[in-house]
């Protein structure tokens, strides 16, 4: 099978594997080459794909759509944080919302100094 990851700024993945394990709403399935074509909606959590030569490797993914037809399996997801091992990966992902929770925090800092401007502004108009 061939498996793409897509989040929206670019292709994070394509791949040959033989096997790709994911969650949904009610619970985890499986995908093996010759399983009927399917399409599911992802929750936030760990996407499990079997290379050829047998290693499996593991992505955090967000929330999603998930479609297999024939022997692709197509991944469209907001966003995608791949490890080596699991432990590895929950590292990299508290990184990861490390990282983005700092930028969260100065746009909204931004969106508050911006939001306070007009406010002082429309008082001064009010005063004039």
């Amino acid at each position: 099978m061939k498996l793409k990851i897509m989040i929206p700024s670019e292709i994070f993945l394509e791949e040959e594997v033989t096997k790709v394990v994911a969650e949904a709403e009610n619970g985890f399935f499986c995908f093996l080459p010759r399983h009927v074509d399917y399409t599911a909606a992802l929750v936030p959590g760990v996407l499990s794909y079997t290379t050829a030569d047998g290693r499996d490797h593991y992505l955090a993914v967000d929330v999603g759509t998930i479609v297999k037809k024939g022997d692709q399996v197509l991944v469209s997801t907001r966003n995608a944080v791949a490890g080596g091992a699991l432990g590895e990966l929950k590292d990299v992902v508290v990184a990861r919302f490390r990282e983005i929770d700092e930028r969260e925090k100065k746009a909204r800092a931004a969106a508050a100094k911006i939001e306070l401007d007009v406010l002082r502004r429309f008082m001064e108009l009010r005063h004039e």
